[in-house]
């Protein structure tokens, strides 16, 4: 489940963090990070796709979204039992039955 949620995450992180470096060019000198390249890749993906550059990151955006509720849904079916025993609070648990004869007294020396 960690390497689910590791593969989904990391990527994000690296292309959101990329993104917004590029967009603002704060490239700290690397050309990956420079606003031209920033810009003629989502020039090239919009000529690959034939769409507007300017309409890429809202849909990568709406994909990450769809992607992040699949996730979700899939991390919660393999925990069903657990999410259901935490919706139901501590108080319907069952607490076990008291043994017969065990009260309050102590035991005689």
């Amino acid at each position: 489940m960690r390497t689910l949620l590791a593969l989904w995450f990391v990527p994000l992180v690296l292309f959101w963090g990329w993104y917004f470096l590029s967009l603002n060019d704060m490239n700290f000198g690397y050309v990956l990070l420079s606003r031209q390249l920033h810009d003629l890749v989502f020039e090239l993906y919009g000529d690959l796709l034939g769409i507007d550059p300017a309409a890429i990151p809202g849909m990568v955006a709406k994909a990450c979204v769809f992607d992040s509720f699949l996730i979700g849904a899939i991390v919660a079916w393999r925990r069903r039992r657990v999410i259901a025993r935490w919706l139901r609070g501590p108080e319907t648990e069952r607490r076990p039955e008291p043994m017969p004869g065990a009260g309050p007294e102590l035991p005689a020396e």
